[in-house]
């Protein structure tokens, strides 16, 4: 199996700011050339694009390809269980929503401290391995976002788990918050193989700041961006797949060019990455990803990743007079920065472990003028 994934959470929309208006023609033609190219593996989850990301799957792979030509994973979303019945409702949904009978890969989504919890509460583990001994899930794991010290545990509680989702990419590989690196480390010490998520740190990677791009196009001026980043997670051995979250046909073209044959970094572009790096963490402000989940339940209905988007800009740019424009506008029907309650609910959800009240406080000073 071709070492790159196709993420189905940040598909191409026809409608900006509504996640559910799939341009389904579009994908259709992305997924074809990605199957023709002999790529295999497509990862899709029950939130992505408010539920519609695993209807847009039936629709362009599973109705048009021969089962046997490619492999779905899809995530049970343990942050919405609150019954052991759960698990068997939300599953047999996921499987109607795809349209197929059982799953290759099948996972626990975003296990952490408090959704382990819960998942051992409600008996999450045990329904796992029932899906695999009825052959409902070919092979079954999770995916993690929490410290190194409690994958460990989960993995020597659990050994039934046969693989492990980390997010990997060259900014937070020594991150002392996300500690990409020690989670890889543990991974492979419970020797368990791991599929990359966010390579491209939810396209951060691909717009990089100006003295890091000049850094990777003096090396190597035909290589994209995106590409450094992808190579990055993809050449370290125990990595079994690198998801890419590919938002056009553009990115599909670019990925597999790279990524048809893959050429793992040496040692002069493991350099330049490091130096890359540092470049990139003096110019971002808040590393957040826009994976949204620190949106759903806000009671404010505050667009966070929208603000943090317009003042990562803003303090990138200088000032902008159209990012007042931006927040204005999306202030008409949301929440502003400044009315965040401080109840701390999306920082229980944030992958990045951002400090998502105290950020807010700074994009109102900003932006509440």
């Amino acid at each position: 199996m071709k070492k790159l994934g196709f993420g189905l959470m940040r598909l191409p929309i026809t409608e900006a700011g509504n996640p559910t208006s799939i341009n389904q023609k579009l994908v259709n033609k992305m997924v074809d050339y990605y199957l023709d190219k002999g790529f295999t593996y497509f990862d899709t989850g029950y939130p992505y694009h408010q539920g519609m990301s695993e209807v847009a799957a039936r629709k362009a792979i599973v109705e048009r390809h021969p089962r046997e030509s490619f492999t779905i994973t899809d995530k049970m979303p343990t942050f919405f269980v609150t019954k052991s019945e759960d698990y068997q409702r939300f599953f047999d949904e996921q499987l109607e929503r795809c349209g197929v009978t059982y799953f290759d890969y099948y996972l626990l989504h975003t296990l952490g401290v408090k959704n382990y919890a819960d998942t051992l509460k409600y008996n999450g583990f045990e329904f796992m391995k029932k899906l695999k001994e009825e052959g409902k899930a070919k092979h079954i794991g999770f995916s993690y976002h929490d410290k190194a010290e409690l994958l460990d545990r989960i993995l020597t509680e659990h050994p039934e788990m046969e693989y492990v989702q980390l997010q990997i990419n060259y900014i937070d590989w020594d991150n002392e918050s996300i500690e990409s690196r020690k989670c890889y480390e543990v991974a492979t010490k419970h020797k368990k193989s791991v599929i990359v998520m966010e390579p491209v740190k939810g396209g951060a990677l691909a717009n990089v700041a100006e003295g890091a791009d000049k850094l990777f196009k003096t090396y190597n001026p035909d290589q994209s961006t995106t590409s450094w980043a992808v190579r990055f997670a993809a050449s370290l051995e125990n990595v079994f797949m690198v998801l890419s979250g590919m938002s056009d046909y553009e990115q599909v073209v670019d990925n597999l060019s790279y990524m048809q044959d893959i050429v793992p970094l040496n040692d002069e572009e493991r350099e330049i990455i490091k130096k890359a790096t540092a470049i990139i963490n003096s110019s971002i402000a808040i590393p957040c990803t826009t994976c949204q989940y620190c949106v759903d339940g806000c009671p404010k209905k505050i667009p966070i990743p929208k603000y943090f988007s317009l003042y990562n800009n803003q303090k990138q740019f200088g000032i902008v007079p159209a990012h007042m424009n931006y927040y204005m506008n999306l202030t008409q029907d949301s929440g502003k920065a400044s009315d965040c309650i401080n109840c701390k609910q999306c920082e229980q959800h944030c992958p990045q472990h951002i400090d998502i009240v105290e950020e807010l406080k700074e994009v109102s000073r900003v932006f509440d003028v």
